[in-house]
């Protein structure tokens, strides 16, 4: 039974769409299917492997019923990547950080090809940013976007922000590569379009088109950019770059409320001392001081 499943694992080609190689293809091969009837292990893997990724699916994920399983499943047949990798997507899901990056990596290390799947991808890039590492984050989203057709809609538009906000992180050289993700965003953006267009105009404004920025906000913010940062999808996008709700209210509010603009600027300031960007709001809270004071003696 050993070297049934031995065979079977080395014979195996990588997996992806987050089934892994052992367990066939949705449908299954005979040849594999005659396999795992005849080893209750491996079957009873898969079956788990199965089960944990189903309770990822979705927008009503049953993350600790996943975790679960893909323990389960690698106490069933230990050393395969797919277990750890559900185990990182499921931990990620229930906001552990740490042991979520940890159990992803050991996947990768099992198989070089294990976090090639989108979704897999998706949540190596979202950890990799929520945990500050800003730079493998970037590269997970670039290597993530081309691939992300395989996601829904809502998730393809959700990793483009994300991967414009981490961009934008890196500071001026992140600039142009944030632009194009959010632009990419907004064109699969329903839910999410006020969050990108907000996102959108402040990477303008920063690149030093204003008037683009100014335009694009015009043209497409028709809400209050304060409750677009408070809603649950926005909070769990901005969970990769944090700091920039502030700046993403102020850019929204100032063509309509320049005195909120100039506090959400100076809270992004207070917020992020050591950002890239935190010259630029100090020179906005500036601007907008002056223009307050010049407005008052006006009267």
């Amino acid at each position: 039974m050993l070297l049934t499943i031995t065979l079977v694992l080395a014979q195996a080609a990588p997996w992806s769409t987050g089934r892994p190689a052992e367990c066939g293809e949705p449908g299954g091969r005979a040849a594999n299917a005659w396999e795992r009837a005849k080893s209750p292990e491996l079957r009873r893997y898969c079956d788990l492997v199965a089960s944990a990724s189903s309770k990822l699916a979705g927008t009503t994920a049953m993350a600790q019923a996943a975790l679960d399983a893909a323990r389960e499943a690698d106490h069933v047949l230990p050393g395969r990547a797919a277990p750890r990798v559900l185990e990182g997507r499921a931990l990620a899901a229930l906001g552990q950080l740490q042991p979520a990056m940890e159990a992803l990596k050991a996947g990768k290390e099992r198989d070089p090809a294990a976090l090639d799947d989108p979704l897999a991808l998706r949540a190596w890039a979202r950890v990799l940013a929520r945990a500050g590492h800003v730079d493998e984050a970037a590269e997970a989203y670039r290597a993530l976007l081309p691939r992300s057709s395989a996601l829904t809609a809502a998730e393809r538009a959700s990793a483009s922000i994300e991967a414009g906000l981490v961009a934008m992180a890196r500071g001026p050289s992140g600039l142009d590569e944030a632009a194009a993700a959010l632009r990419e965003g907004l064109r699969e953006a329903q839910d999410e379009a006020p969050l990108g267009v907000l996102a959108l105009a402040l990477v303008l404004d920063r690149r030093g088109d204003a008037d683009e920025a100014r335009a694009l906000l015009a043209e497409r913010a028709h809400t209050d950019p304060r409750a677009t940062i408070e809603g649950l999808r926005a909070k769990d996008v901005l969970a990769v770059s944090p700091g920039e709700g502030s700046a993403l209210v102020a850019i929204g509010l100032e063509a309509t409320d320049p005195a909120g603009a100039r506090e959400a600027w100076q809270r992004y300031a207070d917020q992020a001392p050591n950002g890239p960007w935190v010259s630029q709001a100090r020179a906005r809270v500036a601007a907008l001081g002056a223009r307050h004071a010049a407005a008052r003696r006006g009267r």
